[in-house]
């Protein structure tokens, strides 16, 4: 695909992509933003952009991609946007002082509704959890990577209903 012509059908798809943007950053402006950085994103790219491929799906993922490294980002700096008239980012690192209690009660459920999984469900997790990859978990365990994710999604949905005392 010419330049020109991925140029136009980015400007085409930027219709559709803000409704998406919106729903992520709940912010007009915020979405403006990281429409924009979507496009630029994938004109930068677009030499990764296999022709034939769904370029909407991918224009998608780019956007999740890309806000979720700008929400980590923020998490990160342990930093909260203040919507006063200023716009100031205050620091959000107060002193206070807790003694844990409720944080080791939280913590031993969670590791008792983890070890009553079933092992078929649990394994996945547990590799997910320590940071593998869907492909890697499936090689290691010798089945296919839809297995994989339906084991993980499913271990994730019994850990809700048995945890869903701490949902606030």
């Amino acid at each position: 695909m010419a330049t020109l012509e991925f140029n136009y059908t980015l400007s085409q798809m930027s219709k559709s992509l803000k409704p998406f943007a919106l729903k992520l950053t709940r912010d007009t402006d915020d979405a403006n933003d990281l429409l924009q950085e979507t496009l630029m994103k994938a004109f930068n790219h677009r030499e990764k952009f296999s022709q034939g491929t769904n370029l909407k799906a991918w224009l998608y993922t780019i956007m999740k991609n890309t806000f979720i490294t700008n929400y980590q980002r923020m998490v990160r700096r342990g930093t909260f946007i203040d919507t006063t008239d200023n716009l100031h980012f205050i620091n959000s690192t107060g002193s206070r002082i807790e003694n844990m209690a409720a944080g080791n009660f939280a913590l031993r459920d969670i590791n008792h509704a983890i070890e009553n999984l079933d092992d078929v469900h649990k394994t996945p997790f547990m590799l997910y959890f320590r940071g593998f990859k869907y492909h890697e978990i499936s090689e290691r365990l010798e089945i296919p990577i839809g297995t994989v994710k339906n084991r993980i999604h499913i271990a994730r949905k019994q850990l809700k209903d048995k945890l869903s005392i701490y949902k606030s």
